[in-house]
């Protein structure tokens, strides 16, 4: 959907020396790489260790652009150790391999992608929250047969607040990451019937306001909010975990 933005720019970012890789149909033009007949050709056998096994954890794994809070949208660099971090991320706040866990959020970004689809591959068979033992931060270091079972996602292409609750009847969502504008949008809707009678037990993410958070339990029912705060860039976040 973004290449007919970058195809304008593709001459320049040649002479710069700037690959472009693009996932999707094509056809695409000259010296642009399509990354779904590469897939679609490569084998299912995992090449060995050694070809794919990064030398230093602390090396760069992938970037991220940020949305631009302190400025234009800047790349961020992500460790692998960083992204392996984010294995334990649904673990940290209580989810378990029997959640289905909602996401409608970028891929684009860390939460999307790192956090959400990382972070529900990374969900153990009982899931550990706090005070439930250690939270098992290194978790994607062990062999890949001891790895846990992770957890069902579903993606959502965009968000519907309308759609919202529909959608955690029909898939049986049990977890929902958000942002913070995601829940003034529920709680802004008109009232429907039914608005209770769902399966979400636990909502994670950044950015709720207080407000919201009280008007969202009171109309929606006892879901358990987890909020969190972190960066891209930085390497601290914050859970917390009391509400």
């Amino acid at each position: 959907d973004l290449f007919g933005s970058v195809e304008p720019l593709l001459p320049s970012l040649r002479e710069d020396g700037v690959d472009v890789w693009v996932l999707g149909a094509g056809p695409y033009p000259p010296g642009v790489v399509a990354l779904q007949e590469l897939l679609d050709a490569a084998s299912e056998e995992l090449e060995p260790e050694d070809v794919w096994e990064p030398q230093d954890m602390n090396d760069t794994c992938l970037y991220i652009f940020t949305s631009g809070t302190t400025g234009l949208p800047k790349a961020a660099r992500v460790s692998h150790l960083k992204s392996i971090m984010c294995l334990s991320f649904y673990e940290l706040v209580g989810a378990s391999s029997r959640d289905v866990v909602y996401l409608a959020l970028p891929l684009y970004h860390m939460a999307g992608s790192l956090l959400g689809i990382v972070g529900c591959i990374g969900i153990g068979e009982r899931g550990r929250g706090p005070g439930r033992g250690g939270p098992g931060m290194f978790r994607g270091l062990i062999p890949p047969l001891l790895r846990p079972p992770g957890a069902t996602c579903v993606l959502k292409e965009k968000f519907s607040a309308s759609q919202f609750w529909d959608d955690c009847r029909a898939e049986g969502v049990t977890v929902f990451q958000y942002i913070g504008e995601l829940c003034r949008y529920l709680v802004n809707q008109p009232q429907r019937p039914g608005e209770r009678q769902h399966g979400l037990r636990l909502a994670v993410g950044s950015g709720l306001r207080p407000d919201v958070w009280r008007s969202f339990q009171q109309r929606f029912g006892p879901v358990r909010i987890v909020e969190t705060y972190g960066m891209s860039e930085g390497n601290v976040t914050l859970f917390n975990y009391t509400g």
